[in-house]
């Protein structure tokens, strides 16, 4: 089984290096549980890069479920990834609704339909991100609604940072995360987007999906001080969303050439918070 928890640690390292540093300033105990968290993320994620096409997502999305469900248990002892999520399940007392949750949300990647409205996108965040907070500070020993408020806010605007941070991406391939009324209410032309072309319009709209993230961040900076010292490794990642929306209201940003800060300077921002929780939050 250790050699399960050791891949999916491996694996967020290579995709998902902010958490994996996130989690070195977790108790040692407690981070193959959140590696193995992690890594289900990964996989979940990145279906759509590695299916392509929506029936193979969908078929291996539905693998996912059914692993959870207890349905797949010899396919999913020899699955690395799979073995090491549903120890830690069992070990931390976790259900498994979150989990399905987020590969129920996920699935709407896998298609080119627009983001709708943002209620929709917040609730998008809620099931993903939010849920992935959550689970993380479960197994930090997080109870009571003040944590779950905080995941809860935390991973609203940490989607809404990953949309903007790919936006350029999900734009190539005529995927619109940028819901349509706040598009709408911008007059942006959907064809110039896919286009790559930005004009005042978006920049507005970006600007306002940019204010809807602080919005969320505000919220969660008023509750952090009720929250337990022991689940703000969880909450670490946060730390990287206020820097990159201040990054993209320099001079001269473009949506679709924005270059994220470099690695050294995430992982000092990291550490940083780490040592002042209060930056964690910081638009």
């Amino acid at each position: 089984m250790q050699t399960h928890f050791e891949h999916s640690a491996a694996l967020v390292r290579e995709a998902d290096r902010d958490r994996y540093l996130a989690t070195l300033f977790a108790p040692a105990e407690h981070r193959d549980a959140l590696w193995s968290l992690y890594a289900f993320n990964v996989e979940i994620a990145r279906v759509r890069e590695l299916a392509r096409e929506p029936m193979p997502g969908e078929i291996r999305l539905q693998w996912w479920r059914e692993v959870l469900s207890g349905e797949r248990a010899g396919e999913a002892a020899a699955h690395p990834v799979a073995a090491a999520l549903l120890a830690t399940l069992t070990r931390y007392g976790l259900a498994s609704d979150r989990p399905v949750a987020l590969i129920d949300a996920r699935a709407f990647d896998l298609y080119d339909e627009p983001m709708a409205t943002v209620t929709d996108l917040e609730i998008y965040g809620i099931q993903t991100q939010s849920a992935l907070f959550a689970m993380a500070a479960e197994i930090l020993g997080a109870r009571g609604a003040t944590s779950e408020l905080v995941t809860l806010d935390a991973g609203i605007a940490y989607s809404i940072a990953g949309i903007l941070h790919g936006f350029a991406r999900h734009a190539s391939r005529r995927q619109l995360y940028v819901p349509l009324d706040m598009l709408n209410r911008h007059r942006v032309d959907r064809n110039a987007i896919f286009a790559g072309q930005a004009d005042a319009t978006l920049h507005a709209a970006l600007g306002e999906l940019r204010a809807l993230a602080r919005r969320h961040l505000a919220s969660a900076q008023a509750k952090l001080d009720s929250v337990p010292a022991e689940i703000l490794p969880a909450l670490l990642p946060a730390a990287l969303i206020g820097p990159g929306l201040r990054r993209m209201e320099r001079p001269g940003y473009q949506p679709f050439e924005f270059e994220p800060a470099s690695p050294w300077r995430r992982q000092w921002r990291l550490w940083r918070a780490a040592r002042d929780p209060r930056r964690i939050f910081r638009a």
